[in-house]
């Protein structure tokens, strides 16, 4: 099984890189993980809402540029569809089953996603309406997914 992760820009303070090297590593015993950080195109501050969409369109080439034909991709996305911890670790599982035990997430960077990535993720999730930021997004999501791996093999894990 692998789950491969796409996310846009890179992470610089030692605390979320801390976070995420635990979680990789308490994965490791579940799934093969990759890790695929795109660089974010730089944005002048006052951009126009086209200056976003350009940034936002030349990050999303370079992750469309990554993933496979066939990979199941899910994207962290607002408008995502919501489940509860356990309903998660089902549908990751249901998605390994059915995908080859291959599936990728991307997280977008601090603009959000491009149109052409949302069109090519076969489904978007999100993990609250609250706005993050895009490194807790990548603790969050692992953390969840760690999660999910130890309710399918019926293994504690505090609540």
């Amino acid at each position: 099984m692998k789950i491969t992760v796409f996310c846009i820009g890179f992470l610089k303070e030692p605390y979320w890189k801390q976070a995420i090297d635990e979680y990789a590593k308490r994965l490791q015993n579940y799934v093969k993980l990759e890790l695929v950080e795109i660089p974010d195109m730089p944005c002048k501050e006052k951009a126009s809402e086209k200056e976003m969409e350009e940034v936002k369109n030349k990050e999303g080439e370079k992750v469309l540029a990554k993933l496979k034909p066939n990979e199941y991709l899910i994207a962290l996305d607002l408008k995502g569809k919501q489940y509860d911890s356990v309903a998660f670790a089902h549908h990751i599982e249901e998605k390994l089953v059915q995908h080859g035990a291959s599936i990728a997430f991307v997280i977008g960077g601090s603009l959000g996603l491009s149109r052409d990535l949302l069109a090519r993720a076969n489904e978007s999730v999100c993990f609250g309406l609250g706005t993050f930021p895009h490194q807790l997004a990548r603790v969050m999501l692992l953390e969840q997914l760690y999660r999910s791996f130890r309710i399918l093999h019926n293994e504690p894990y505090h609540k």
